[in-house]
């Protein structure tokens, strides 16, 4: 039972709401609250508005509330590299570095997962971070966004509440670095608003192969404005050149406990071996006019723009080349900020962005302890700067001379420069005062449906079981039945997959919907398998070895899937490797129950007869084989392996996915391992 002191601390007037009754919700000094949903702003879709003291309250509280290591995107991993600009955009912008074909700016890309603390594993189901830093000679701008193109909310006053529902639940400290408990689901089926993004991240946008396979989004509506301060709404892209790729679930769950740094060791991997990924950076560049005509409102961080309305424009590359000196000091200590933006590029009104601007540069004086952290190397511009911003923890410079004031008589210090000088866009503002959501916003099911339909008969399957695992982790009845009745106003074919999965007695009514679902068209370009590469570069291949076995078997295919621009890792029973049949040795990289082939887009095992039946009698070669052949993957078999080894460790006989290592068979395994996956198998 509470004290006393504590009962008139949070005691006060009780309100009816769906749970029940509950104290009135008020300020840290006391003051009743009337709406904890909306941000103050002028207008419906007009921009925040600074005095709002609740908002920066609840904001500043919770930047603030833990040390050291990020409250979200803890767990990150960055690496330096250059973006290339090939096509100018002096049309719609004066942003040097949209304008300027052929420059070459320096850059720093951080990935991260967003819920888990900073020890979580990699292959947690969960939004990945795609923050880049332009270090442009017009200053930093920074593109912070996520491998999904929407978010969950659409007003920033209810980010504390979506991360505080998704964290670990706060009086038992789990579950960590997942969504698979009864906070979270609870919160998401109490924000319709939510649905389009609970339909991403049960897709396999969550579980990426690797950071290289993965796209990047700007998520917010932008502006960019040219040099005659003209104005196009702008929508960010980043399309990677290696091609889009995820792993299934039981392999994430798999490759967790064999290599938690996955994702890392991936990257550092292909960048220490010369093979640097690239990403495209595409616009999707659209007038007032379109944003008029559009069925969603612009302004909303919860939709997107299909390509097939507004086509991405591709407009330069971006190589990462060079991993860091030191990971405290560049990967941990990077601070990066929507605020940071450049001449020619501005924000929008969307109010997810605007509390974001505000939050970015607060969080960074907390956790890097100074207002001075862009003193920090990998956070200072590397074109001229000059400013009359004194002192402070860790100021690495100060102004020079008498006068740190402007104007002054001195003569000394920098001045503003009207020509070269940022502008916001002059737009006009006018609304009433008041805490609102815009009828714009209020559609919550249209796209989420359109995102659903729009994937492969694969891809849709596994949405509907992501969703089952993780509502059959929530406790509370109600909450599962809450999640399915959003979900028949989805799609009424998975909300029975769904609800059948968890064994629901009643069906429950659809949840009422502020507007009825619009019936949109599948946009093709929201699926990874429709859009997936037909080459295996880049990829892994994991080769089980055995002693005496043939030379020219293992240089076959270790040439064939070199030409394809793969990597070849060789496993053995023992890590010195193994002897072949003419007596020559060839070490190996991994050790068998080290390396499962979770860890391998492809599988090829070489063996002897005798070795065949040695590995027949190994739990954990078995097991690389069944795995393997579990998840789709293209498969070869010396004919010693298929004869001793196959029905050993699969219940099943060869199919076409299983390729045997005689005549060409080297070069038709590594031709269709383009393909990533043996999709058929499952059917």
């Amino acid at each position: 039972m509470k004290d006393d002191k504590t009962t008139a601390r949070t005691g006060g007037e009780t309100h009816q709401t769906a749970g029940g009754k509950h104290d009135t919700m008020t300020t840290q000094v006391g003051m009743p609250i009337a709406d904890d949903q909306n941000s103050l702003k002028a207008g419906p879709r007009g921009p925040h508005l600074l005095e709002d003291q609740i908002f920066r309250e609840k904001l500043f509280h919770f930047d603030h509330e833990r040390i050291p290591e990020r409250v979200v995107h803890a767990r990150g991993y960055g690496a330096h590299g250059t973006f290339e600009l090939k096509e100018s955009l002096e049309d719609v912008t004066r942003a040097r570095i949209l304008t300027e074909v052929g420059e070459k700016t320096e850059v720093f890309v951080r990935f991260s997962t967003v819920a888990g603390n900073k020890g979580s594993a990699d292959l947690a189901r969960d939004v990945r971070g795609f923050a880049t830093k332009f270090y442009t000679r017009e200053g930093n701008w920074d593109l912070v966004g996520n491998n999904i193109p929407v978010f969950f909310i659409q007003d920033a006053i209810k980010f504390p509440d979506l991360i505080h529902a998704a964290k670990q639940e706060p009086d038992r400290g789990f579950p960590q670095a997942q969504t698979a408990h009864d906070n979270f689901w609870d919160f998401i089926s109490l924000m319709p608003e939510s649905m389009h993004m609970v339909m991403w991240i049960m897709s396999d946008r969550t579980i990426p192969r690797s950071f290289r396979f993965m796209e990047g989004f700007g998520v917010h509506t932008f502006r960019l404005v040219n040099a005659e301060g003209k104005s196009h709404f702008v929508k960010f892209h980043w399309k990677p050149k290696q091609g889009l790729q995820s792993v299934l679930w039981d392999e994430a769950v798999k490759i967790n406990g064999a290599d938690p740094d996955f994702h890392r060791r991936d990257l550092w991997d292909a960048i220490e071996k010369a093979d640097p990924p690239q990403w495209d950076l595409g616009v999707q560049i659209f007038d007032d006019t379109f944003a008029d005509s559009f069925d969603f409102d612009v302004l909303d961080a919860t939709k997107l723009i299909p390509e097939e309305d507004v086509p991405v424009r591709i407009v330069g590359t971006m190589t990462l080349d060079r991993m860091v000196d030191n990971f405290f000091a560049e990967t941990e200590q990077v601070a990066f900020q929507t605020g940071n933006i450049v001449p020619g590029i501005d924000h929008s009104n969307d109010p997810l962005l605007q509390g974001r601007n505000f939050s970015y540069l607060d969080t960074q004086l907390k956790r890097l302890g100074s207002p001075n952290f862009n003193h920090i190397p990998i956070n200072a511009p590397k074109c001229p700067f000059a400013h009359l911003q004194q002192d402070g923890h860790m100021a690495m410079h100060n102004p020079k001379g008498r006068a740190n004031y402007e104007p002054n008589s001195h003569g000394l210090g920098p001045r503003e420069d009207a020509e070269r000088g940022f502008r916001s866009y002059d737009e006009e503002v006018s609304g009433t005062k008041q805490r609102v959501r815009s009828d714009t916003f209020a559609d919550h099911y249209s796209q989420a449906r359109q995102f659903y339909l729009s994937q492969t008969d694969v891809e849709a399957g596994h949405i509907a079981d992501a969703l089952i695992f993780e509502l059959s982790k929530v406790e509370r009845l109600e909450i599962r039945s809450r999640m399915v009745s959003h979900l028949l106003n989805i799609d009424a074919g998975l909300a029975e997959m769904v609800a059948d999965g968890l064994g629901l007695e009643e069906m429950p009514d659809p949840a009422e919907a502020a507007r009825p679902v619009i019936e949109t068209r599948p946009s093709p370009k929201l699926s990874i398998l429709k859009n997936a590469p037909d080459s295996f570069a880049g990829r892994k291949l994991g080769l089980l070895l055995t002693d005496g076995i043939s030379r020219e078997t293992f240089d076959d295919v270790r040439k064939a899937a070199e030409k394809a621009g793969a990597v070849v890792e060789i496993v053995a029973e023992k890590v010195g490797g193994v002897t072949t049949s003419e007596g020559k040795r060839i070490a190996a990289d991994q050790k068998l129950d080290g390396a499962p082939s979770v860890l391998y887009d492809a599988v090829a095992v070489i063996a002897s007869d005798e070795g065949a039946a040695r590995l027949g009698r190994m739990h954990g070669a078995r097991t690389f084989l069944a795995d393997a052949h579990a998840h789709m993957k293209f498969i070869a078999l010396s004919p010693e392996a298929r004869d001793g080894f196959w029905t050993a460790a699969v219940d099943e006989d060869p199919d076409a996915g299983v390729f045997v290592l005689e005549k060409d068979g080297a070069r038709d395994f590594i031709e269709a391992c383009g393909a990533l996956r043996f999709w058929e198998r499952g059917e």
